[in-house]
């Protein structure tokens, strides 16, 4: 198996093998850790884990698994040279079955090899899921330290250190002529495009990759500006107990924007309908209704109401900020008990929690911990409270009135 850009893959390096000399590996410390734990903070990219384990001389009968636990994004794993199994997604526990052939009295050696590509990377979950099981169920705990050592960065690397052979998706222009091209010969009236996930920790790149795809297709098919609708990221994880800022608020930023600017294009929410533990939340039917509204509109010309407010403008009135909207539709409502929407800060960058009003075609916000308010931010964080609505019932457009620094600027 050879990957480009990966130094433990090229032919002959030897990593996978029990031979192998690894003295001069890293440890880590107590535990087979995630990136960050072992001083790769937002790392990108490769890194080699071995580890050896002790086994009894007669070993029982049935089959002895390994376990890894989760490992993000991508794992190939050894036992003694030979391949066991490797995965895929970030969230699966790695449970493989060793063959008996493989496994030796005494030492025993496991590589992993570990390929992240956005946010957090390696080892993922609980030192209990790192172990050996032998056949009468009996466990060898593979916690404690392993040694590591980087085998290719992202950002130094000209291309994905991808293995070639692996069958993933994830990788540069394999989703795009598997999927994408073949369907250019035919005519189509317009395109949904449901992702940003995994692009959420480069926002702020994201402003620019999604328009020069869709000009791309649009180029590609050869019908000129076909309408391109986009299903905005769906709250998701725990709710903040304060504001903070939050790379799921500047994608959803970097979706509205494209939205915005892109010729014959519209958006669709998902703010309010989503699930802090399922990142693809079960609710389709209100997604595709809101879809249908916006393509009623931007495709069809109807006139109807198709979007929730949408920020305009603000004026300060003393220690309160006020607010006008478009889209208002019947007019302004905010929904009871949901007090963490709208967040005031002033000029300290210092964002509140905020009371909100609504006053005629306005929302009033203010908050007693900011007394000479500058910016207002709505819905800004991963699981927002999504408490503004119009009378047509669609969302309000999560927004800042402030271009402060990202927290995702400049990250490729």
């Amino acid at each position: 198996m050879v990957a480009k850009n990966d130094v433990g893959s090229k032919p002959g390096s030897g990593f996978e093998t029990p031979d192998f000399n690894d003295s001069s590996w890293l440890l880590t410390p107590g535990v087979a850790a995630n990136y960050d734990t072992i001083g790769l903070h937002d790392f990108d990219g490769v890194v080699w884990y071995r580890r050896e384990i002790t086994l009894p001389e007669t070993l029982p009968a049935g089959d002895t698994i390994l376990s890894v636990g989760p490992v993000d994004d991508q794992d190939t794993t050894w036992v003694n040279g030979v391949q066991v199994g490797r995965m895929f997604r970030y969230d699966d526990i790695r449970r493989y079955t060793i063959p008996a052939a493989v496994l030796k009295p005494g030492r025993n050696v496991v590589v992993v090899r570990c390929l992240d590509t956005g946010a957090a990377g390696g080892f993922t979950g609980t030192p209990d899921q790192l172990y050996v099981q032998l056949g009468d169920g009996s466990k060898r705990p593979l916690e404690g330290s392993w040694k590591y050592l980087v085998g290719a960065d992202l950002k130094t690397s000209s291309s994905l250190p991808q293995t070639i052979d692996d069958g993933n998706p994830n990788v540069p222009t394999v989703l795009y002529n598997g999927m994408i091209h073949p369907l250019q010969p035919l005519a189509i009236k317009g395109a949904i495009w449901y992702q940003g996930e995994s692009n959420a920790g480069r926002a702020e790149q994201y402003r620019t990759l999604l328009p020069t795809m869709i000009a791309d297709w649009r180029r590609e098919w050869r019908q000129g500006p076909f309408p391109f609708f986009i299903v905005q990221l769906a709250n998701f994880m725990n709710a903040d107990a304060q504001p903070v800022d939050s790379e799921w608020a500047e994608l959803r930023e970097a979706q509205t924007m494209t939205a915005t600017s892109v010729k014959n294009a519209g958006i669709a929410l998902a703010i309010d309908i989503g699930n802090p533990t399922d990142i693809h939340p079960k609710d389709k039917q209100s997604v595709g209704l809101r879809l249908a509204l916006a393509a009623l509109h931007v495709a069809y010309g109807q006139k109807l109401a198709y979007s929730g407010p949408t920020y305009k403008r603000l004026s300060v009135e003393g220690a309160s900020i006020r607010l006008s909207f478009d889209h208002l539709d019947g007019g302004l409502k905010l929904l009871p008990n949901l007090p963490k929407g709208f967040a005031v800060a002033g000029a300290d960058h210092k964002f509140h929690w905020a009371q909100a009003r609504i006053d005629g075609s306005s929302v009033i916000v203010s908050s007693d911990e900011v007394s000479a308010p500058v910016a207002v931010r709505y819905d800004w964080g991963n699981n927002p409270d999504a408490c503004l609505m119009n009378g047509a019932g669609l969302p309000a457009v999560p927004f800042r009135t402030d271009d402060w620094p990202m927290v995702t600027a400049g990250r490729k």
